[in-house]
């Protein structure tokens, strides 16, 4: 059975507020162990929690030290290479969907002139047209007809490798006479 989708708020009732924070913070605790035991990396959680008066550490204190240690070790380059900020990363997502609108309005714009190019063929006149739909049919037209000579040039290069090389024919030898002798049975 799927849980339902559960709805970000803030959580006014205290008590189930806190049975929430438990539940998710042994979760999420949970999932950091399988981490790091799964793909035996160096991993630690650190929870500060209005129910508690110290931070919640995992692995252990001294885990967790050895955990930061390392990472302040680094290079700074490596450590903010993946770092995201939440203004670096919504604009990073308007980037990607900003080129995928743009491709997905290219994407439309040739099949609405796909669209035209056919109805023009099936008697449509161009005088109601705009110069910029004009533009768009006379490219969709060269592209076609560049397409259609590449491929009549690749059957015309297929051509002559057919005709060098003709069809596997059985062939059978003309049946032999059978001797007869003169008389008879």
């Amino acid at each position: 059975m799927t849980r339902k989708k559960v709805k970000l708020d803030f959580i006014t009732n205290d008590s189930a507020r806190k049975a929430t924070y438990k539940k998710r913070k042994n979760g999420l605790l949970k999932k950091v162990n399988e981490l790091s035991t799964l793909c035996g990396i160096d991993a630690c959680a650190i929870i500060y929690s209005p129910y508690e008066t110290h931070p919640e550490v995992w692995p252990n204190t001294l885990g967790v030290q050895r955990v930061i240690a390392r990472f302040q070790r680094m290079p700074e380059m490596e450590q903010i290479r993946k770092n995201l900020n939440q203004e670096s990363f919504i604009k990073e997502r308007i980037t990607k969907t900003n080129e995928q609108l743009r491709k997905q309005y290219k994407n439309n714009r040739k099949k609405e002139i796909t669209e035209l190019m056919y109805q023009c063929l099936t008697g449509r006149g161009l005088e109601d047209l705009n110069v910029v739909d004009l533009n768009d049919l006379g490219w969709m037209l060269d592209q076609n007809t560049k397409e259609i000579y590449r491929k009549v040039e690749s059957i015309k290069k297929r051509a002559p490798e057919q005709k060098a090389a003709p069809p596997l024919a059985l062939q059978v030898p003309p049946p032999t006479p059978r001797p007869t002798n003169g008389g008879g049975c």
